[in-house]
């Protein structure tokens, strides 16, 4: 995790982002900080990306690269006004002795696009990473990666539209999505794969809470997705809500502001 220290919105590369809107960066650092003591007081552990001058949305840290079996891909960014973030990213791994770290050739956006299952990777696409990204994927991780098209632009990322949950139950375990942010073909892929998905209605998926980390029981997410909690709950899962407002400015929140490191 990456602190917003630097946070601002001075330009708009998603639907919502709006400079017109000023960001309070204290009340930023203050959800953000949040955040992070609620994952240590379920027992995560925290480690966290120093921020740079001049990177404003480094407090995605989702975006920065994706990480499978102690297996590091970088990101490629879309947009120029992030390019310098992938950088600091792979130092970051380097530094900490990850032994395996790529560098992509093809666009992808991390964790943003990039979301993992028991056995899969899945792949989101159409609105920033590249398809060729998803090849690149499936050789680095050696695990098959199923592309999946957004066609929403409110959902341009993977990860604001989708958020697994956990790998118990279903071959691939279970996931909660917004189905209208796919193509027909996607959705029938994401029927076939998680037939009991829990499915979000598009006033939750507005309020990104499928932008959520799950650790296979406690669920954070956004507290304004008040749709999600009972079903959860009623599936066995302990809905965290949290208030990451400020964030939510950037077009990111819980999930965003946080890149999984699997062993």
């Amino acid at each position: 995790m990456c602190p917003p220290a630097h946070f601002k919105v001075t330009y708009s590369i998603n639907p919502w982002m709006d400079p017109a809107k000023p960001v309070d960066v204290p009340l930023a650092v203050a959800q953000w900080e949040d955040l992070v003591g609620r994952y240590r007081a379920l027992g995560h552990t925290v480690e966290v990306l120093d921020p740079r001058p001049g990177l404003p949305d480094m407090v995605f840290a989702a975006n920065g690269a994706t990480v499978v079996d102690g297996r590091v891909l970088g990101a490629r960014f879309a947009h120029r006004e992030r390019e310098a973030e992938a950088a600091a990213h792979l130092e970051w791994f380097r530094a900490h002795g990850y032994a395996e770290v790529h560098e992509p050739v093809h666009v992808n956006e991390g964790e943003g696009d990039f979301a993992v299952t028991a056995s899969y990777v899945l792949a989101g696409r159409g609105f920033r990473a590249s398809p060729l990204s998803h090849g690149e994927a499936q050789e680095r991780f050696g695990r098959p990666v199923i592309g999946l098209d957004l066609i929403d632009p409110r959902f341009y990322h993977l990860d604001t539209a989708l958020a697994v949950l956990d790998d118990a139950g279903d071959a691939e375990g279970t996931v909660m999505y917004y189905p209208a942010a796919f193509s027909p073909g996607s959705r029938a892929v994401l029927r076939r794969m998680f037939p009991d998905a829990l499915i979000a209605s598009e006033a939750d998926a507005v309020a990104f809470g499928l932008n959520a980390v799950s650790d296979g029981r406690n669920v954070v997410l956004p507290q304004g997705a008040v749709g999600l909690f009972g079903p959860l709950r009623e599936r066995g899962f302990v809905p965290v809500g949290m208030d990451l407002g400020e964030l939510l400015k950037g077009g990111g929140s819980v999930k965003c502001c946080t890149l999984e490191l699997r062993p």
